[in-house]
């Protein structure tokens, strides 16, 4: 067995729950603005009392927690290599793989590194194209980015524009990526309520693509309510600049101005209100995707990729305030739902907030076909409580395929990167972790791991402030892994690794 140890002890005093506590309901009390998840086009600036300011210093200076912006890391994982940000200064977010290439989003556009050499990571390609999310998928020629913020037109020179204005424009952006070093956009296709992220269901021919938005308006006109399914576009490989909307599938049916998804306040206080979906895992050979959708988890049924059908839904009225995305493991047995409690910005690994609350829940997929459905076993947290001035709480991750096990990796905001083990529905345990102090110590800064992957023998992460990150897990019970070799992965295209991919 491999060790945790690292040369700081990660305890924090039971002195602090009170003012962790205070913090969270802080940053909450704003109301549904606050509980938007992920950080907007700036980094979240926040001010902590003097008392929270004290005890972080005072866990820095008793090695509670690493010292402002040190990496620390359990013996079985290695940094090697931060690759900081260039011409692209603003929030980093998601990642994408092709061959050779890693594609990473940033809130100012797209970045192309070439990781044939982990290492020593080369930039290929920074395109400026400025929109929040710039959530970033491959499939062959083509590249796909997500536009969650109103812009003044679907260019890459729009400027923001208010969402009340009938002419701004958010939504699917489309490149040609067959010339690595000169990407060139194709496309554009306006959805309701934007993109906040998308998912590709791939074909032989076209390339379907499932948008997931949410909190309509009455005063936006191109996000009205009721908004509760999801945008389908479909995108022809060989002519994209075709590409156009082929249905708005409805996920919660009902009566009433939202339909059928969770009710939110007051019915069910502190959870948010289902108005859209915001991430969607599919997995293709199995006609299966799970979907992550603010208040409520689903399971559906994509045979038809036009018309998904839902199979099964599940709430969590007491610890999930914000259900953000979704995981299968390999065999399609289980899903792992994550909660984006306090939207990304708020300080949630600690003592106060507890084990159960912005973590992992861990679901089995029970009985066949139609008849499935999602059984509660436990939640994930990790185990190392973060100072009071760093935003923490689940975020996106991908599984680690070994064989008879389920084991994934994962971003945790300032929380790091954590690998851990769910094989046991029941008692998940974490096995490696990397994470760095907090970018400060006497106020809330964004930053951390927004995006962790494994792919092709390594972990890279997409790290909001401080860059790209090449870790190296070395472990008897992962190294399995490292025979896997993949020509394509996004993550939320989750693939079969033993049947799609060259396992000798």
């Amino acid at each position: 067995m491999i060790s945790l140890h690292t040369t700081r002890v990660r305890r924090r005093r039971p002195v602090v729950a009170a003012a962790a506590a205070g913090l969270l309901a802080t940053l909450l009390a704003a109301g549904p603005a606050a509980a938007t998840p992920d950080p907007g086009d700036a980094p979240n600036q926040g001010t902590v009392s003097s008392a929270q300011k004290a005890d972080a210093a005072a866990a820095i200076a008793n090695g509670e927690i690493p010292g402002v912006d040190e990496v620390v890391h359990s013996d079985n994982i290695e940094h090697l290599t931060n690759i900081p940000k260039d011409a692209l200064q603003g929030t980093n977010s998601d990642l994408a793989f092709q061959g050779k290439y890693a594609y990473a989003g940033n809130y100012d556009g797209f970045r192309i590194f070439d990781v044939s050499d982990p290492k020593a990571p080369k930039t290929v390609a920074q395109v400026l194209c400025p929109g929040s999310q710039n959530d970033v998928s491959v499939s062959g020629n083509l590249l796909f980015l997500s536009t969650d913020s109103s812009r003044s037109d679907n260019s890459c020179a729009s400027t923001t524009q208010p969402a009340t204005e009938k002419s701004s424009w958010e939504g699917m952006k489309i490149f040609d990526i067959s010339d690595k070093r000169n990407p060139k956009y194709v496309a554009a296709v306006e959805t309701a309520c934007g993109s906040h992220t998308h998912t590709l269901v791939p074909e032989r021919r076209n390339v379907y693509v499932y948008v997931s938005s949410y909190s309509p308006n009455a005063a936006f006109p191109d996000c009205q309510p009721p908004h509760d399914g999801i945008t389908v576009i479909k995108v022809p490989r060989k002519a994209p600049e075709k590409a156009a909307i082929v249905g708005f599938p409805v996920l919660f049916p009902g009566e009433g101005p939202d339909g059928g998804g969770n009710p939110g306040a007051p019915a069910n206080p502190g959870v948010s209100k289902t108005t859209g979906c915001h991430d969607i895992t599919v997995l293709p050979s199995k006609d299966l995707a799970a979907g992550a959708c603010m208040g409520d988890g689903i399971l559906f049924d994509i045979e038809d990729p036009e018309n998904p059908k839902v199979i099964d839904q599940v709430q969590d009225n007491v610890n999930f305030a914000f259900w953000h995305s979704a995981t299968f493991n390999q065999k399609a047995n289980k899903v792992v739902f994550t909660d984006e409690l306090g939207g990304g910005g708020a300080a949630t690994c600690n003592a106060a907030i507890g084990p159960n609350r912005g973590a992992d829940g861990i679901y089995d997929i029970v009985g066949k076909g139609d008849k499935r459905k999602l059984v509660f076993r436990s939640y994930f947290k990790i185990p190392r409580h973060q100072a009071d001035t760093e935003n923490c709480v689940a975020h996106n991750g991908s599984l680690i395929p070994v064989k008879g096990r389920d084991l994934m990796v994962q971003a945790w905001y300032q929380g790091g990167v954590s690998v851990w083990d769910f094989t046991d529905s029941a008692k998940p345990k974490e096995i490696a972790y990397f994470e760095r102090g907090p970018l400060s110590a006497t106020q809330i800064s964004t930053g951390g791991s927004w995006s962790a992957y494994y792919y092709n023998g390594y972990i890279y992460s997409n790290d909001i402030a401080k860059g790209f990150d090449v870790l190296k897990l070395d472990d008897r019970r992962t190294d399995p892994a490292k025979r896997i070799r993949m020509d394509e992965l996004n993550v939320q295209t989750q693939p079969d690794y033993f049947d799609d991919f060259d396992d000798d």
